[in-house]
């Protein structure tokens, strides 16, 4: 892999949100709508997904976070979608923080795990650098509709990746950050009656005060995407809301709840 190229944290998000944004209208939109209302939209996380291969794993994806000053918080284990998943975080900044998740290929079928396999091996590794593996998009050839609905009947993120590879899977406001919305369910109630479509999986809202941690979501956009065999209309990315209760030191919790993030996937879900 390439060295890494020079730029701050602040560059660094700005790339990733660039990169989502493009395939994610709403979430300029709903960034927007925020800041009309005189808000100053502050962002909780970012997550990203990969697969466990050793060249393109969880530790490769994290490398350039590495670099400038994060640390590993918390894993998750998701034994559900095969996925296991960490956190990580800086100690000394208001950075937000960042969700990394990889499929476990190998606890799939012959079938999807020779997709992934080809998918690896169309990566020109000579040409990857770390910043490539959290902004850089899909990093193959031009996928085939065939192989996105074979991939979406056994593993909807594995089908998500083939179509979009390193683009950040969505942002994440920080409602605590907000003025003029007090809790979760204000900030929830606001976006239905701007008409956006909320992921219902598990409840409008995941998560509780006894977990120390509320999230909530936009379901996925609905993208045009160029196929091998034609365009066709597919989820693209979504947009988060997080709030966070103190824990018993009055520290903000600073972690994830793996049974609301289970829900949180079904985001990007087909329908």
């Amino acid at each position: 892999m390439s060295r890494t190229i020079n730029l701050s944290s602040e560059e660094l998000f700005t790339k990733m949100w660039d990169s989502y944004s493009k395939i994610t209208p709403s979430a300029n939109e709903i960034k927007e709508y925020f800041i009309s209302k005189g808000e100053e939209v502050i962002n909780d996380h970012v997550a990203l997904r990969t697969l466990n291969d050793s060249r393109i794993n969880i530790e490769k994806v994290s490398q350039l976070l590495l670099e400038l000053g994060y640390v590993e918080g918390g894993e998750y284990h998701f034994t559900e979608k095969k996925l296991y998943a960490k956190h990580f975080y800086h100690p000394t900044e208001n950075h937000p923080k960042v969700f990394i998740s990889e499929l476990l290929v190998e606890e799939f079928s012959v079938g999807l795990q020779e997709r992934m396999r080809k998918i690896i091996s169309e990566i020109d590794f000579t040409k990857i650098t770390p910043l490539t593996l959290l902004t850089g998009g899909r990093l193959w050839d031009t996928p085939s509709y065939e192989t996105y609905d074979m991939l979406s009947k056994e593993s909807e993120y594995a089908a998500w990746f083939y179509l979009y590879g390193y683009t950040p899977n969505h942002f994440t406001i920080d409602v605590n950050k907000l003025n003029g919305f007090k809790t979760l369910e204000e900030v929830n109630n606001s976006l239905l009656e701007s008409n956006y479509t909320l992921n219902t999986s598990g409840g409008l809202i995941k998560g509780s005060k006894e977990v120390y941690l509320e999230q909530s979501s936009t379901m996925a956009d609905k993208n045009t995407y160029t196929f091998i065999e034609g365009e066709r209309e597919v989820p693209s990315c979504f947009y988060e809301f997080a709030y966070r209760y103190p824990l018993e030191s009055g520290e903000l919790f600073g972690g994830f709840v793996a049974a609301s993030a289970n829900k949180i996937f079904e985001s990007t879900n087909l329908n």
